[in-house]
């Protein structure tokens, strides 16, 4: 893992893997952004692309300013980071504390479909969780979700879940949590989060601590609000109700939560399978239209989760497996540590 720190501005990017043709990942900004979860963001992003067989790396940079300083960092920031972005080295992912229209000016040379990041991005995390959760589970009818972190994949995973028969019973954002045993209606979710966003809890009924989505009962868990959400304490409260944890954001487990799910066969496959679906759709052809995108999602998500599936490792380390053979084809060495939260 190589560090390139910034000569302008308070900032680095952490690039896990020398040779790859291309290295992308989020940028985030804060009042101090930390190089480990950098280095751990990066290394999901690897993996995404080690299983979707690109020759590609994870990469992950963070802007540190007080707020009043925010917009000269980015100013700054986009300015240094252009010769990275111009040799592939680093392209960026708009992240916590960035919007994507904040890092136009580095889309030009972009290789990827640029068009196809943001919102629509977004849409398809969605997706391909919703087709991980169906693949892992041989299908969702008749289950009941709950969503811990719900945000603008949000809408596109309430829609992929309930479509597959699902019923979503509990939504936590940073705002809350709120519960509903008879279950969320697809449109009224989709309205008020266009509505609310982050604050939809509050208008969706009584708001409890975020925490709570963990207690709703749900047996399928979709998790991802922040890095390390499940730990080896709400691993085990989940083992008594949950069949699968999801993740929806990347890193969302520690390695004794997944010891203790695994020894209660909740299944639980890798973020960087399940939030494979923007890696899909931000590398092709840009005259691919959306549904084309969808299907190429739903196709290859499908295919990858036959393959790990049955591994008595589970599908996780499984998915492990997959990644690193394929890396061991153009690196000499394995990159050192498996993406999951410290």
């Amino acid at each position: 893992m190589r560090i390139h720190k910034f000569s302008t501005t308070d900032a680095f990017v952490a690039i896990d893997l020398e040779g790859a043709e291309a290295a992308s990942g989020p940028v985030r900004w804060a009042r101090k952004v930390l190089q480990g979860g950098a280095k751990d963001l990066a290394r999901s992003q690897t993996y995404t692309y080690a299983a979707l067989g690109m020759r590609r790396g994870g990469a992950s940079a963070g802007i540190s300013a007080e707020g009043p300083d925010r917009a000269a960092a980015l100013r700054a920031f986009t300015a240094e980071a252009a010769d990275l972005v111009g040799d592939h080295t680093y392209l960026p992912d708009a992240a916590k504390g960035i919007a994507p229209d904040e890092l136009t000016s580095l889309h030009a040379a972009d290789p990827r479909d640029t068009a196809r990041l943001g919102e629509f991005g977004a849409r398809c995390e969605g997706l391909s969780a919703a087709v991980t959760a169906e693949q892992v589970l041989a299908g969702l009818d008749g289950r009941r979700v709950s969503i811990d972190g719900f945000d603008a994949s949000g809408p596109a995973l309430a829609a992929a879940v309930t479509d597959r028969g699902a019923t979503i019973v509990s939504i936590s954002t940073a705002k809350g949590c709120v519960t509903n045993g008879a279950g969320f209606p697809l449109a009224v979710l989709a309205e008020s989060w266009n509505s609310n966003g982050h604050d939809l809890v509050s208008d969706l009924g009584e708001v409890g601590a975020a925490t709570e989505v963990f207690a709703a009962g749900a047996d399928v868990v979709f998790a991802g609000s922040k890095m390390g959400i499940i730990d080896h304490g709400v691993a085990a409260g989940l083992a008594n109700s949950a069949s699968a944890v999801i993740p929806i954001g990347r890193l969302p487990f520690t390695a004794r939560a997944l010891a203790v799910l695994r020894r209660a066969d909740v299944i639980v496959p890798a973020d960087f399978v399940s939030l494979a679906g923007s890696t899909i759709a931000a590398w092709g052809d840009p005259s691919r239209g959306d549904d084309e995108i969808v299907d190429a999602i739903t196709a290859s998500i499908t295919d990858l989760c036959a393959e790990l599936a049955g591994h008595p490792d589970g599908p996780l380390l499984a998915a492990c497996y997959h990644a690193e053979a394929y890396l061991s084809t153009w690196q000499t060495d394995l990159p050192f540590g498996r993406p999951l939260a410290p």
